[in-house]
């Protein structure tokens, strides 16, 4: 039987709190795929997602149908051709990830590593740009709390007239991002993170660079479900390509006009501000940062090495029992670290009060709230 319904603290690095105007939206009647107001909603997302993106007015945005992973098979199943060279940033789960889907569609990959908590060194990336025809590169990667340096790799990337590839599941909507200025030619992220929408699209952006290379291709893409010129069909002509869950799009609409009315440099700020006080109240207890330099730091993924002897299982299981989810380490960082989610209605003092409050009582640590109320007060809005 599924459990009883209970309010439950949601602080993982996705998914994210449904924002209330998100939820509101999935309550509203069906309503068909080729309906002209379903059409006119789209022609809204679109031009919301180029002003997240940081795009031109004329640049093709799109939600495809599933989650961010499939935003970024659909780069490398459009844009890479067996035999291409691309060079994959991999500094955690997620560049991992990369580097395997463009050698599953037959990409010759040149991967660029640092170790783990350390972003990419672009001069590592400029030695292996010769002849490259792509650059990927994770913004920020989520299961480490790093922050790569997008806007010099990209600059690398443009000169060597390679196109560029960006995760930007964790940065984009929290953040400005700057498509068009820094030379991004493909990006994605997922509706569950920055915006606080149910999982199950994949918000993107297409340069004409990107378009240019895909209308090259030699043969068409072997990915049917989300080939470029299918998307653009029903995106753009209005012509039917596939089913679309319609009830998601309202979601996202919902949470993407509630972002960027709220603002994105003011989400980066209260992001920050949030970050900044967990870390001053945590920080007497021996939790520090996992990403020593400040400024690879990932503000909406918190990855905390924590104190030595802290039970990381048996405590996440007891905040579980108490309805309060935060995430570990993953692979060799299990164990090792936190990692909290501050994207969307995550990044908000109540839920990290309600667990403050549980930690007093955990980690035997009175006053842990108050410390976390001093700190909010304390830290610069």
């Amino acid at each position: 039987m599924l459990p009883e319904h209970s309010e439950h603290t949601l602080l993982t690095p996705g998914p994210t709190p449904l924002h209330p105007h998100a939820q509101h939206a999935l309550t509203r009647p069906m309503l068909g795929h080729m309906d002209p107001d379903v059409f006119a909603l789209n022609r809204e997302i679109q031009a919301d997602l180029r002003t997240m993106y940081g795009a031109t007015p004329d640049t093709f945005t799109a939600l495809l149908a599933g989650t961010g992973s499939l935003g970024m098979e659909a780069g490398f199943a459009n844009l890479v051709e067996p035999g291409d060279t691309v060079v994959v940033c991999a500094n955690g789960s997620f560049g991992a990830r990369m580097a395997e889907m463009a050698e599953r569609y037959g990409a010759h990959v040149r991967t660029v590593t640092a170790p783990l908590g350390e972003p990419i060194d672009p001069e590592q990336v400029a030695a292996h740009l010769d002849g490259a025809r792509m650059v990927a590169v994770v913004h920020g990667e989520t299961s480490t709390g790093v922050l790569n340096p997008v806007p010099a790799i990209a600059r690398l990337a443009r000169e060597s007239g390679a196109l560029l590839t960006v995760d930007a599941v964790t940065t984009a909507g929290m953040e400005p991002f700057h498509a068009e200025a820094w030379g991004v030619d493909y990006a994605y992220t997922g509706a569950q993170k920055c915006l606080s929408a149910p999982p199950g699209v994949a918000p993107v952006m297409i340069s004409d660079r990107a378009f240019d290379r895909f209308h090259a291709r030699r043969e068409r893409t072997p990915l049917w479900y989300c080939d470029f010129d299918g998307l653009r069909d029903y995106w753009e002509r209005q012509s039917y390509h596939h089913t679309v869950p319609v009830n998601l799009h309202f979601a996202l609409h919902a949470a993407l006009r509630a972002a960027l009315d709220e603002g994105l440099t003011t989400r980066r700020d209260r992001v920050r501000h949030l970050s900044g006080a967990i870390q001053a109240t945590l920080a007497p207890l021996g939790f520090t940062p996992f990403v020593r330099d400040p400024a690879a730091r990932l503000p909406t993924v918190l990855a905390l090495r924590l104190p030595d002897g802290l039970d990381d299982a048996g405590v996440r299981r007891a905040l579980r029992e108490r309805h309060i989810s935060i995430t570990g380490g993953l692979g060799p960082t299990a164990g090792l670290i936190w990692r909290l989610g501050l994207m969307g209605e995550a990044a908000r003092p109540a839920p990290y009060r309600t667990l403050m409050t549980a930690l007093e009582d955990l980690l035997g640590a009175p006053g842990l709230r108050a410390r976390f109320d001093d700190a909010l007060a304390a830290v610069p809005a």
